[in-house]
């Protein structure tokens, strides 16, 4: 596999990462996930822009964006996944220094790293349903950052795993947050609801998408808190993300979701996000 390290092109097995990088030491740094078909990059200047925020957030010097974009579809073409699905990811540390909690005296150039890899998107799942489970949230108060500390996703991903759910669905002071990889909506009395953006969620670019999408189809929304003790009377609920376009939940800890089957709602969302997804193809 070729990837990107600090302006080259090589083999991935040819990086070296100091092992005083602050990301290695403290996971002092940010990522985003851009999907692709075909070599397009799908909603690229919103990844960007978020990557942006977590940059000026931690304070991490940003990059040229318009670079990274270049940076992207080389690496598509050099691993030939530019005619097909793939997944983009892109890292940034603040960089190599002394260990020492502070910032780094003086100038330190960050660390940038980028690879590529296949994407298949979860056309059953997508057609079937999953299930999920219910945790509490035990993150820091800044999701709002895409920052490598993702321990608490790792633990509640886990969770999950072991549960035989696709997502665990996190609770803060009683209220639905959001998936450990994925945003969270529910559909209640025909009204899409989510959590709004505030600094206990990601701003989904996928949920954004999602949003414009209700206003095109006409389809009532609110950004409004769930509560945790609501959550059975919806009619539907539903995961969003990167690679997982919008995902019907039919069950919660083992409780069906309405009927049990992926509502109407879900079936509107996905037959307008997924072709533009996917290109057109294998849209489900």
């Amino acid at each position: 596999m070729i990837v990107y390290f600090n302006g080259t092109l090589m083999p991935k097995d040819e990086v070296c990462i100091s092992p005083d990088d602050r990301g290695f030491l403290f996971a002092d740094g940010v990522y985003e996930v851009i999907c692709t078909w075909d070599g397009q990059l799908f909603q690229a200047d919103t990844h960007l822009k978020r990557l942006a925020h977590s940059l000026g957030a931690l304070r991490i010097p940003q990059p040229d964006l318009d670079e990274l974009r270049q940076v992207a579809t080389s690496l598509l073409t050099q691993n030939g996944l530019d005619r097909a699905g793939a997944q983009i990811y892109i890292q940034i540390t603040r960089g190599a220094a002394a260990r020492g909690h502070a910032f780094p005296d003086g100038p330190v150039s960050p660390t940038i790293y980028a690879s590529v890899g296949p994407f298949t998107p979860p056309l059953e799942k997508w057609e079937h349903g999953v299930s999920a489970i219910l945790i509490p949230d035990i993150r820091w108060a800044r999701c709002d950052i895409k920052s490598l500390a993702l321990l608490p996703n790792v633990l509640a991903s886990q969770r999950a795993t072991e549960a035989g759910a696709y997502d665990a669905i996190q609770i803060r002071d009683g209220v639905i947050t959001e998936g450990s990889h994925t945003s969270v909506c529910a559909v209640f009395n025909g009204r899409l609801v989510t959590h709004p953006l505030t600094h206990h969620i990601l701003g989904s670019v996928t949920r954004d998408v999602v949003l414009e999408l209700c206003r095109k189809l006409e389809i009532p929304h609110s950004e409004y808190p769930i509560l945790e003790e609501t959550l059975h009377n919806a009619a539907e609920v539903m995961l969003l993300g990167t690679t997982t376009g919008v995902m019907p939940v039919i069950a919660i800890d083992g409780h069906p979701v309405g009927d049990g089957k992926p509502g109407p709602i879900t079936r509107q969302l996905q037959a307008e996000l997924h072709p533009m997804m996917l290109g057109g193809k294998h849209a489900g």
